[in-house]
C-alpha cells in the first residue's frame, strides 16, 4: 500500500520524466539537415533558404543546415540514407522517392497569389523567334531541367504526349540543362530552341524572379522581361513540390516540425516571403493523396520509356 510520501515520491518522479522524454530525440538528433533542390544556382538557394533555416532552428531548439544538392537525385538520396531529415521536393521528385521505397511524410506546400497550392509545366521559347505553337517546334531544341523535375521534365514529357506530341519524336535534340535557371539561359543564348520551366502565376515565374535579380539581358546589355518570352504550351495544374520530413523521425520532434512550419507565414513573415519573393500566400497541409496523381504520372513516362 502506497503510503502518502511514496506516492508523493512517485508523482515527482512522473513529473520529471515528462520533460526529459521530451526531449530524447534532441540527444539524437542534436542538428538537423533541410536539403533543397537546385532550382537556382547555389547563392541564389542560399538567399532563398537561409531565413527559413534560422526561423526553423530557433522554433525546434536546435541548428537546422541548409543542404543545397546538386541534382534532384541528390535530395532523394539525402534522404534514403538518412542524411537529410528535412527536405524541399518538386512534387515529381518527392513522388520518385516514395516510388523508390523512401519512408517520408509531406508538410505542407506554398500556397500561391492566386491562392492555389500548385503551378504548371510550360514550354517558353523567345518572343522574336518564329515559334508560335508547339507544332512549330518540330525537330528543333529543347531544354529540359533534370530527369526528376516536374516542370523541367516529367510533366512535360506526360502532356505532350497527350496532346500527340511525345517530346523525343517531336523534338531534334533534348538536353537537360541542370536548373530551371540553366534551361532560360540556354535559350536566351540560342543553345536551344525552347526551355521547359515552371510557372506558378502570371507574375510569379523562373523568368520574372530572373529578370528581379538582373539575370537576363539581350547582347547589348538591354533587360529582358516576361515579354521577351512566349509560351507555346503549357501543362494541366500540378500540386506543389511539398516540404517532407523522415517518417522515421520521433513523433513529438515530427510534431513540433509540423507545428513550426504552419505558423511560419505568421511566425516570421520576412523568412516565409524571401522564399518566393513575396508572392506566396500561406502554407497548405498536405498529404501523401495529394501526389498520387503524379505518382501516377511518372510511372505513365516510366512506361513509355520502356516501351521506346
Amino acid at each position: 500500500m502506497l503510503t502518502r510520501r511514496s506516492l508523493a515520491g512517485a508523482l515527482a518522479l512522473v513529473l520529471l520524466a515528462v520533460p526529459a522524454a521530451a526531449q530524447d530525440w534532441k540527444a539524437a538528433y542534436p542538428e538537423l539537415t533541410l536539403a533543397v533542390i537546385p532550382a537556382e544556382n547555389a547563392s541564389g538557394t542560399t538567399d532563398r533558404y537561409a531565413p527559413m533555416t534560422a526561423y526553423l532552428s530557433k522554433a525546434l531548439g536546435v541548428p537546422v543546415k541548409l543542404r543545397i544538392a546538386n541534382d534532384y537525385a541528390a535530395v532523394i538520396e539525402s534522404q534514403r540514407a538518412g542524411n537529410a531529415q528535412l527536405a524541399f521536393y518538386g512534387p515529381a521528385s518527392f513522388a520518385r522517392a516514395v516510388m523508390t521505397g523512401v519512408k517520408i511524410e509531406p508538410i505542407v506546400n506554398q500556397k500561391h497569389d492566386t491562392g492555389a497550392s500548385g503551378y504548371y509545366s510550360v514550354i517558353y521559347v523567345r518572343a522574336d523567334s518564329p515559334y508560335k505553337t508547339i507544332e512549330d517546334l518540330k525537330g528543333k531544341n529543347l531544354a529540359l531541367v533534370d530527369p526528376n523535375s516536374t516542370s523541367g521534365n516529367q510533366a512535360p514529357r506526360f502532356f505532350l504526349h497527350k496532346a500527340g506530341h511525345p517530346v523525343d519524336a517531336h523534338f531534334g535534340k533534348t538536353v537537360y540543362a541542370g536548373s530551371h535557371e540553366n534551361a532560360v539561359l540556354a535559350l536566351v543564348q540560342g543553345t536551344v530552341d525552347a526551355a521547359a520551366n515552371l510557372y506558378n502565376t502570371d507574375t510569379d515565374t523562373m523568368v520574372t524572379r530572373m529578370a528581379a535579380k538582373g539575370m537576363l539581358k539581350k547582347p547589348d546589355g538591354t533587360p529582358l522581361t516576361q515579354a521577351d518570352f512566349r509560351v507555346v504550351f503549357k501543362s494541366d495544374f500540378l500540386p506543389e513540390g511539398p516540404f517532407a520530413m523522415l517518417a522515421s523521425l520521433p513523433d513529438d520532434l515530427k510534431a513540433k516540425i509540423r507545428d513550426a512550419l504552419v505558423a511560419m507565414p505568421t511566425a516570421d513573415k520576412a523568412a516565409f516571403d524571401r522564399l518566393s519573393d513575396g508572392k506566396d500566400q500561406g502554407f497548405t497541409a498536405v498529404t501523401l493523396k495529394d501526389y498520387q496523381p503524379i505518382i501516377e504520372m511518372l510511372k505513365f513516362n516510366d512506361d513509355q520509356r520502356r516501351k521506346s
